[in-house]
């Protein structure tokens, strides 16, 4: 499929927001219909669409599931959902939802063993994601920052059976500031499974950055998007030119 450009909703208390270095108190609300909001980035050409279930990821279990099952039945785009995914029962559900794949962050950096079993049974459908406050794994909805290296985490999951893998910047997220890249070869030198960039896209030249950067199977892209900084038909019509043989 070449390089994807992936939308990111955020949902809390069931509207489309964004967080500004994942604080819940720096919130901005963007749309109060999330489903709506994934018809417009299916219509303006996203190929999957990243959904994060917010109030999920602050209490350990998917809190917004209508909502999540409502954007999946509306758009004919694969749908990747996080969010306070803890057990193989919110994973079944959520596959049997419809979702694509499923992203499993917090219990896969505290029990690397239960993210080999899902990846050993679910393969391809699931993905691990990585997000990190000064190269360090941040769990819990961000809220908990561990000892644990991103670096280190990323070659844990790549021994222990992991397809893909999304890493984020927490530093970079929702500030417009551009991805970091050094962080993304660091941890991508640590395995040989795709990874997902996210954190930090301000415009599109960003984005073609990171298209550049052979590791990388795709971006989430956030706040640029709702703010307007980048325009998704644009974006995409930009990486396929720069990749010929996207599409």
């Amino acid at each position: 499929m070449g390089f994807e450009l992936i939308p990111a909703i955020d949902v809390r208390n069931g509207r489309c927001v964004r967080l500004v270095q994942g604080r819940y108190e720096d919130e901005t609300i963007y749309s109060d219909d999330p489903v709506a909001t994934a018809d417009r980035w299916a219509q303006n050409g996203a190929t999957r669409l990243h959904v994060v279930d917010l109030d999920g990821a602050k209490v350990g279990s998917p809190q917004n599931l209508a909502v999540i099952a409502a954007i999946i039945q509306t758009v004919s785009l694969p749908v990747q959902v996080g969010g306070g995914i803890r057990e193989e029962a919110d994973i079944e559900r959520l596959l049997e939802l419809g979702a694509a794949r499923v992203i499993v962050g917090s219990r896969a950096c505290e029990e690397p063993a239960f993210a080999g079993r899902i990846a050993a049974r679910w393969k391809e459908q699931i993905i691990v994601g990585i997000d990190a406050l000064d190269g360090r794994v941040a769990v819990h909805g961000w809220l908990d920052v561990t000892d644990v290296s991103a670096a280190g985490m990323a070659w844990q999951m790549g021994d222990v059976g992991v397809r893909r893998l999304i890493f984020t910047d927490i530093q970079r997220d929702g500030t417009l500031s551009g991805p970091n890249l050094a962080s993304l070869r660091e941890l991508a030198e640590a395995v040989t499974v795709p990874v997902i960039a996210s954190g930090g896209v301000a415009c599109t030249a960003d984005v073609i950055a990171l298209a550049q950067e052979s590791y990388l199977e795709g971006v989430i892209i956030g706040k640029a998007l709702y703010t307007g900084a980048v325009n998704l038909i644009e974006a995409t019509a930009a990486v396929a030119g720069l990749l010929p043989h996207v599409g």
